[in-house]
């Protein structure tokens, strides 16, 4: 007997149709229709004031284990426009396993995931995704995003997004017993940063329709309010900066304000990230013909960085040769203590505004080093990008 009765469909203005429970004929057509629509994971009902989008990362995404490297199969990994992965476990209500066991089998993927996943792994297995349904990685991706947000910021927050253990895992199912709700609601209260949900997708059907009604469970307004946000409001110049003068020395803080000022000298525009605790700014440049691209930019995460984010430049229409990637290095690495390596050409850096304040020139040589940036740049051509 269903919990959910009196669903109908309302045809032109003269036609009610009935719609009558049916579950659904296997477990591989239920995840078939999370791939081609992942809008049933219902990012609204998730978080209604920033509603949750999905990206496809790969259906049937291989976990290892220790020594084994493909021990279990995830049905689905997504992504959100923030880069926060989002587990997603599929099961129909006849699944025996629905109750208990699959809960021990998400937390194995979570635990694993964490030591088995970089973003640039992630980035792979999504453009062989897009490359075996024939669409193209890189424009879906950008239709994904949209114009407010950068590629390669997006996979250096998937990259930190994993370091912390900032998961989704989501149990979907076509009936979600009171037992697994209870679990979840259990989970989701104590496991922080990671978010437990559930995901109810009940399917009814009558006269040639087909109707998907899905409903989120545990969420509750205890976790609610002792979870952090995966996005916030867009920081401001003012904002970004008072944070920097209540959070750090007034050396630190002074640092901060010079390079932001420097930033805006730069002649591009600038864009001020989404943290929820963290602000963030940095200078956007769209090379004539290519992507966008960042590849540094003040935070007053921790005490304070210069973030480097270089990797994804060798994919780029500039700045995407080694020895290019290793000048930026070079420039950076002159402020005195820095710490940078060879190494940061192919990955992330940073550089701490303590040690940037600790040289009299520190500030003088940041800004030169993001001035060479847009010079490069601009030597093949940019569009500005309006910050929104």
């Amino acid at each position: 007997m269903t919990r959910r009765a009196g669903v109908f469909v309302l045809q032109g203005n003269d036609t009610l149709v009935p719609m009558q429970p049916e579950q659904f004929a296997a477990e591989v057509d239920f995840q078939a229709l999370l791939s081609k629509f992942p809008s049933l994971l219902v990012g609204d009902q998730i978080d209604a004031d920033n509603p949750r989008r999905f990206l496809l990362v790969k259906q049937e995404l291989p976990i290892g284990h220790e020594d084994a490297a493909s021990r279990w199969s995830l049905d689905h990994l997504f992504l959100d426009q923030d880069g926060v992965p989002t587990l997603v476990e599929v099961k129909r209500q006849s699944d025996g396993r629905l109750r208990r066991e699959v809960v021990g089998q998400m937390l194995d993927y979570a635990s694993n995931f964490q030591s088995s996943w970089t973003a640039d792994r992630l980035l792979s297995a999504f453009e062989a995704t897009c490359s075996t349904t024939g669409v193209d990685s890189g424009a879906t991706l950008a239709g994904f995003l949209g114009a407010d947000i950068d590629p390669d910021r997006f996979w250096a927050d998937v990259d930190k997004n994993i370091a912390a253990g900032k998961f989704r895992l989501l149990f979907v199912a076509d009936d979600i017993p009171s037992e697994l709700r209870r679990i979840v609601e259990f989970l989701n209260k104590q496991m922080q940063p990671a978010e437990v949900l559930a995901i109810e997708l009940r399917q009814f059907t009558g006269e040639g329709l087909r109707t998907i009604v899905p409903m989120v469970f545990g969420q509750t307004q205890e976790a609610a309010s002792r979870k952090e946000s995966v996005r916030g409001e867009r920081w401001t110049e003012e904002r970004l900066l008072a944070e920097c003068a209540g959070k750090f020395p007034e050396a630190e803080a002074a640092a901060a304000r010079a390079i932001l000022d420097g930033m805006k000298r730069l002649g591009v525009p600038l864009v001020f990230g989404t943290g929820r605790t963290s602000g963030s700014v940095y200078p956007l440049l769209r090379p004539r013909g290519g992507a966008p691209i960042n590849p540094a930019y003040l935070s007053t995460e921790g005490r304070g960085n210069v973030w480097l984010q270089l990797k994804h430049l060798e994919t780029k229409s500039v700045l995407n040769s080694a020895e290019e990637r290793r000048e930026i290095v070079r420039l950076f690495a002159q402020v005195e203590g820095s710490d940078l390596s060879e190494a940061a050409i192919d990955g992330w850096a940073t550089l701490p505004l303590a040690r940037i304040a600790a040289d009299p020139r520190g500030v003088e040589k940041v800004v030169a080093a993001l001035q060479w940036i847009v010079d490069r740049v601009k030597a093949v051509g940019t569009s500005a990008r309006p910050t929104g």
